[in-house]
């Protein structure tokens, strides 16, 4: 009986069903998309990276809209980083004021208890985000990057000067004083989840100075 329903289903029926498979399998435009989901030792995945030269011009950054309430529960991406990353439980009161709580700053291994002395670091600059590929994207996309909540490794709150003294440098440029290795992982998983490239110079000093790290796998969520 069940062979039966089945051969009876109209052909139009099954070219619906048809068009439907590879619309989910096939892109805008009818290319195949890539996995949703990256994952692999870290030396291969530094050199999965594509290379390309980075493009400054038309940069701002109000190009890319920060710290906004995007699922309207009155926290913005900042408080909301904030209160994930306490190690010690904050309150959360109106307007969500926050108070409480304690940070470590895992660049210079520093404890805060003022959240005022805590930047949330986008470990992926905005200005080298923009070089690597966001200068194509749309503005929904650049918000998107900027209050990247999906992945712990995209927003960190480390000590405020240390992040000023960053900066938009690439590893090649600057690198925090303690946990480098943990910097590199985060640094190549933040680009390899929004698919941007590196130029020479940044390639080779993430493929030098990973040499002292483990090759541990690093597994990433693609946003786009």
């Amino acid at each position: 009986m069940q062979e039966r329903r089945l051969s009876a289903v109209p052909v139009a029926a099954l070219a619906v069903l048809t068009t439907a498979i590879c619309s989910a399998l096939l892109g805008v435009g009818g290319t195949a998309r890539a996995a949703d989901t990256y994952s692999a030792p870290l030396t291969t995945a530094i050199s999965d990276l594509p290379v390309a030269s980075e493009v400054r011009t038309g940069y701002d950054r109000d190009l890319f809209p920060h710290w906004v309430d995007a699922d309207g529960d009155g926290c913005d991406t900042r408080r909301e980083v904030l209160i994930s990353e306490a190690d010690d439980p904050v309150t959360v009161g109106s307007s969500c004021s926050l108070s409480g709580g304690r940070w470590f700053s895992y660049y210079d291994r520093v404890s805060w208890t003022d959240s005022g002395r805590i930047d949330i670091d986008h470990v992926v600059p905005l200005a080298e985000a923009w070089d690597s590929g966001a200068r194509n994207w749309t503005a929904t996309q650049r918000q998107s990057y900027a209050n990247d909540l999906g992945d712990y490794r995209t927003l960190v709150g480390v000590t405020d000067s240390v992040n000023q003294s960053k900066g938009d440098q690439d590893p090649a440029e600057w690198m925090p004083t303690y946990d480098k290795c943990r910097y590199i992982r985060e640094w190549v998983a933040v680009k390899i989840r929004w698919r941007l490239s590196v130029d020479s110079g940044e390639g080779a000093a993430l493929q030098s100075l990973s040499s002292g790290c483990a090759n541990s796998t690093i597994t990433v969520t693609r946003a786009i």
